[in-house]
């Protein structure tokens, strides 16, 4: 279903392939392979795939530029050296399908991987000569500091609020789709307006995204994932199920109290979880932000690529089933 919507970008996704290894080029070969390791393992380019469309959908003659191609690979590079990062301080094995960097190699070369892929995309990203759309792309690798910070000092956290949970998952999801969508309308010299209708537009389907991410840690599968499931749980990353759970059941509290020390406790909590209606709730959560995204559309890009940015919506939620 997935590569179907993006059928209209199919030629630009895989001409973004190709040059992801091309830009990582690293002369250290350790380095080139822990970085080409993460590529090779593929991914969906959810995030590259949005900065193109908005790109089609913002440009009078739905071309896109060189410049916008570069942002699309600075955007997935971005995202590529969190993912290195996270798996580090999570100290997850496996991520889409195959060993972790620092399973494969060691922590020290996933630290200095990650650091090497940011280092990078803000070298392409001053190459774009655009200044503002320079502090709009920057900013985000310092919101990504932000949010890692934000999860560790709330993990095993009971008294998280949802309005942290959404505050965390923006520094930490949304605030790259949001940053990079604006930026592509930048590029076609949108106005404001219109380059904050997109933002925005990023913004939500980033939070969706989480909000869908978090739900499937404890319904889905690895493969479906990208990591193992119920994770986010057994690290005391407390998502927007466990937080509606706690309200309908008190034992929650026992459990990540005592950090799910006990060997059946992460298996104690998904169970009581799903008897509760946080799954319901959090869905309905997610709902609300693609609704919010697909508000920001407005209905006044009538054309191919913004049809595809709606229908992303709806996978995203689609995702659950």
């Amino acid at each position: 279903m997935y590569t179907n919507i993006l059928f209209p970008i199919y030629e630009e996704l895989l001409h973004l392939d190709k040059n992801l290894k091309k830009m990582i080029g690293a002369k250290n070969p350790i380095l080139y392979a822990a970085a080409e390791h993460l590529f090779d393992a593929g991914g969906k380019r959810i995030r590259p795939a949005i900065v193109l469309l908005v790109a089609k959908a913002t440009n009078k003659y739905k071309i896109i530029s060189h410049e916008q191609h570069r942002l699309a690979e600075i955007t997935e590079i971005i995202h590529t050296a969190s993912l290195v990062h996270d798996d580090v301080i999570d100290e997850c094995s496996t991520r889409r399908g195959v060993n972790t960097v620092h399973k494969t190699f060691n922590t020290k070369i996933a630290v200095l991987a990650g650091d090497f892929l940011f280092a990078q995309s803000s070298w392409y990203l001053a190459n774009l000569n655009n200044l503002e759309v320079v502090k709009t792309i920057s900013k985000v690798i310092t919101d990504f500091a932000e949010g890692e910070v934000r999860q560790g000092n709330n993990n095993f956290n009971y008294k998280i609020s949802i309005d942290d949970y959404i505050e965390k998952s923006f520094y930490k999801t949304a605030s790259l789709i949001a940053a990079s969508c604006k930026g592509a309308a930048m590029l076609n010299n949108c106005n404001e307006n219109v380059q904050n209708q997109f933002y925005l537009y990023g913004k939500h389907l980033g939070l969706a995204f989480q909000i869908i991410d978090d739900i499937l840690d404890l319904v889905g599968s690895n493969i479906s994932l990208g990591k193992p499931a119920g994770s986010d749980l057994k690290n005391g990353h407390l998502t927007s199920p466990i937080i509606f759970a706690l309200e309908e059941n008190e034992y929650l509290y026992n459990l990540i109290t005592r950090e799910f020390k006990n060997k059946e406790d992460t298996e104690s909590a998904i169970e009581i979880i799903h008897k509760t209606k946080a799954l319901y709730k959090a869905q309905d959560l997610a709902e609300e932000h693609i609704q919010a995204a697909l508000n920001a559309l407005n209905n006044q890009y009538p054309c191919e690529a913004c049809n595809t940015l709606k229908l992303l919506s709806s996978y995203i939620t689609n995702r659950i089933y």
